[in-house]
Formats: C-alpha cells, sequence, structure tokens
C-alpha cells in the first residue's frame, strides 16, 4: 500500500518548482490503520503558502486513482527556516537572536548593530538582519548606503548574498529601495518581503543571527516568530515610565502560547547622561531604574545600563559604530554581548 501512494504521488507536482511532491522530500510519514491512512508532511516554511492547496489534491488523487474508501487525513507541520534542510536561507545558522522593544526611539537598532559587532569580536561568526522593513536604520549605521547586494545561484535557485563589513554579514530592504521612498504597504506585503530576506538570502554558517525589530506586536512581529525558531528576545527600553509600559507589553507577546519565545533579559539604553567633562556626574533625564525594577518584577535577567553618551550617537549617523572604537562606552556593549552569548548556550 504504501508503495503503491508513493509511486503515485511522485505524479503530484510540487507547487511552484518543476518536480513532484516526493521529490520534494515533503512526505515525513505514511500510515494505514483501521481504514484510516494518514499522510504526515514537513513543509518548508517557503513552501507554507500552499498548505491548504495540498491536502485536498493529495486526498483526491489517492480517492480517485486508488479507490481508497477510507479516511484520509493529511496533517501538515511547518518546517521553520533555521530548522530546514533546504539550501540557502538560515538553515547553517545555530542561534537567532531578536532584539525589540515595545515602542520607537529608544535605540534598538543602536543596540541591535554594536551587539553584533561585540559578538563578532567575541569570536562567533555574525550575521545582522534588518527587519524594520518601513524604516531601515542599518545601511547608514554600517557605513553601506548605495551598495547592492550580489545573487548567487545555488541548485537553478537565486539567492541574495548578504553584504559584509566589520567581520559580519547584514542585510536590509534599505539596499533596494532610495533612501527617500516611503514603503506604503499593508502587513502581508511587508511579511513577504521580510521571508525573501530570510529564505531566499544565503546567509552561510552562522553561530548567531541578530535581528533588528521593529518597534511594537504585529505584522512583521508574527512573521518572524512564524518563519524562525527564535533562540530569544533581547529587550530594550529607556528608564520611563512610558517606555516601560510599552516593554511590558513586549515581553508579554514574546511569552503568548504558540509564539513563547524566551526573554533572554533587558537592557536600559539612554540610562543617564554623563557630560564629556564632567565623566564623573550621571544625570538620569529618563528617571532610574525603570528597568532594572522591571527585571526584578518579572524574573527576567537585567542584562545592563547604557548611558546617553554623544560618541554612540555620533559613531551611529557616521556609519562607525561606538564597539568599533576601543572606547570606555563600547565596553557596554560587549559586556551586555558575553551575558547573551552565556545566556544562548545555558
Amino acid at each position: 500500500m504504501k508503495d503503491s501512494i508513493i509511486s503515485l504521488l511522485q505524479k503530484v507536482p510540487m507547487p511552484g518548482e518543476k518536480i513532484s511532491i516526493v521529490e520534494a522530500q515533503i512526505i515525513h510519514e505514511i500510515l494505514e490503520h483501521n481504514n484510516e491512512l494518514t499522510i504526515q508532511l514537513h513543509l518548508p516554511q517557503k513552501y507554507e503558502k500552499f498548505q491548504q492547496a495540498l491536502a485536498p489534491t493529495i486526498q483526491d488523487v489517492i480517492k480517485r486513482e486508488l479507490g481508497y474508501t477510507g479516511t484520509i487525513l493529511v496533517p501538515i507541520t511547518i518546517i521553520k527556516a533555521n530548522k530546514s534542510k533546504e539550501p540557502g536561507g538560515i538553515s547553517k545558522v545555530k542561534q537567532v537572536i531578536a532584539v525589540a522593544s515595545g515602542k520607537g526611539g529608544v535605540g534598538k537598532s543602536t543596540v541591535s548593530v554594536n551587539l553584533a559587532l561585540s559578538l563578532a569580536k567575541l569570536g562567533y561568526s555574525v550575521g545582522l538582519l534588518d527587519a524594520y522593513i518601513f524604516g531601515p536604520s542599518i545601511p547608514k549605521m554600517l557605513h553601506a548606503e548605495g551598495e547592492t547586494p550580489s545573487m548567487k545561484k545555488i541548485e537553478n535557485k537565486e539567492f541574495i548574498i548578504p553584504l559584509e563589513k566589520h567581520g559580519i554579514t547584514f542585510l536590509s530592504i534599505g539596499f533596494f529601495i532610495k533612501d527617500s521612498d516611503a514603503l506604503a504597504w499593508r502587513g502581508p506585503m511587508a511579511g513577504n518581503v521580510l521571508k525573501q530576506l530570510i529564505v531566499d538570502t544565503d546567509w552561510g554558517e552562522l553561530d548567531i543571527m541578530v535581528i533588528d525589530m521593529p518597534p511594537g506586536t504585529s505584522d512583521i512581529q508574527l512573521t518572524i516568530c512564524q518563519t524562525i525558531e527564535l533562540s530569544g528576545a533581547v529587550m530594550v527600553s529607556t528608564p520611563q515610565d512610558v517606555a516601560v509600559i510599552d516593554v511590558v507589553r513586549g515581553i508579554d507577546f514574546f511569552q503568548k502560547e504558540h509564539i513563547e519565545v524566551p526573554i533572554l533579559g533587558i537592557v536600559e539604553n539612554m540610562a543617564w547622561f554623563t557630560p564629556a567633562e564632567l565623566p564623573d556626574n550621571k544625570y538620569y533625564i529618563f528617571g532610574k531604574g525603570g528597568v532594572q525594577t522591571l527585571a526584578q518584577e518579572t524574573n527576567i535577567p537585567f542584562l545592563g545600563h547604557i548611558p546617553i553618551v554623544q560618541s554612540i550617537r555620533e559613531g551611529g549617523d557616521a556609519g562607525n559604530p561606538i564597539v568599533l572604537q576601543n572606547s570606555l562606552a563600547g565596553t557596554y556593549f560587549i559586556d551586555i554581548a558575553e551575558k547573551i552569548a552565556q545566556n544562548i548556550q545555558d
């Protein structure tokens, strides 16, 4: 019976491909018991959009060609991009970390860039994905504006090749649009483009991928969590109450059922201001200790403070992140990177 089914399914084309569903290796298991036939499919993320069509197609073929009169079940499991055996994509990426916030303007991209560079300094092979489709900033922060990623063919399919600089690979929608372009896209279109940056890009072998997430808890965040099995999320907030309230919502998002991403810790950015001429003084412009208090209340690791330092801002604007400058300010990010690396290994 099993051999007959496999032979029959050799004739069923894989949607979007020139091979059968058998050759696509999506059939995980075939079981027949008590007049009930179960054909379990393991579907790579890139084929997710075809899952509703596959089940009835398989059921119809088996009933029509084999005359099977019992119940035919076709359960489908979506294999996330970093657990797939497909060529290209992020199948060779060991750990994926999302850097997130509940609100914009808290310095999340600054943390993402400097965290990726810090992890590279610690000896890890690192990739950085700019998932902020509507406000990409990674090209500017890495002084890569105007550069264009190349393409590479793997097994008759074209893949984007990320750019490489300062020991990390990185990619952003910003490399495919003009700086002045506003993307007036609805959520599904933005999600599809983001998936291309993940599964249609050859990220190669990486120890860690850092994803600079957009603020909030909406379509893009859901797309990331559905496409990738995240090792954990790093939350970024400033100390004031209005930012802390939103990071609480961000934490709740990652802890929801069917998402369930571990929170690796919280970073308090813009913790205090220290003027260059008064290096021992600390001015708590946005309040004091709000994020650290939240970490204690939620039993989430507190990863550290990052002060308001002019050189951090200048480094981001100039495409020369502070971690590359071997300054005191850069050590804040190195310390945080060490804690995160330890957390994902435990």
